[in-house]
């Protein structure tokens, strides 16, 4: 995978992002941050959603023992609720950029929305599968975020939180009928709010 921004930012300092878990009616949003070392590249870096669990994970594993910076932030789910999910979305991003040491010189962010912020940045659509601080990024909040998903099976079991990772799957609703919203639901969110309104 080719930067496709190379030729216009040449500096070390380039950070990637991306955020995951959007879709889902449970959970935090989660993004993340990573300035990669030019001197150790990573082979195999893409969009998260194309590798498998297992691949994601030894990814993972060479961004934060390679990368020159690499942060993850999020927005909770009382934050969702509140902001609605895009904004939601931005403010973690905003946070993982905001945690990154050193800090970046340029920033390029998965989409087509940047978050209000001083960062000289561009927003890169498709950027998870043409950018590889933006894949990098992609697979250490993907990994993160499943991995939050199944601490959250342990604590409300039944509703397969470990298999669907919070999206609408038809599991997810029926257990959402059978056994009720639980505080890590998003209130706001369609089948989740209707559910609550209903007698």
């Amino acid at each position: 995978m080719n930067d496709l921004f190379a030729v216009d930012y040449h500096g070390a300092d380039l950070a990637g992002v991306d955020e995951v878990g959007r879709g889902p009616l449970a959970g935090e949003v989660v993004a993340a941050a990573v300035i990669l070392d030019p001197l150790r590249p990573i082979e195999g870096l893409r969009d998260s959603k194309k590798l498998t669990a297992t691949r994601r994970e030894e990814l993972a594993q060479l961004i934060r023992e390679r990368a020159l910076a690499w942060s993850i932030a999020s927005a909770t789910v009382a934050e969702i609720d509140e902001l609605n999910i895009l904004q939601a979305s931005l403010l973690a991003m905003h946070r993982a950029v905001q945690a990154l040491k050193p800090q970046p010189g340029y920033v390029l962010v998965d989409g087509n929305r940047l978050p209000r912020w001083q960062y000289a940045s561009e927003a890169v659509v498709r950027g998870d599968d043409r950018v590889p601080a933006i894949a990098a990024a992609s697979i250490l909040a993907k990994v993160y975020r499943d991995s939050a998903l199944i601490e959250l099976e342990a604590l409300y079991p039944g509703y397969g939180f470990a298999t669907h990772k919070g999206y609408p799957t038809a599991a997810h609703l029926q257990a959402l009928l059978t056994l009720g919203v639980t505080p890590v639901h998003r209130r706001s969110f369609g089948p989740v709010k209707k559910l609550l309104s209903t007698p």
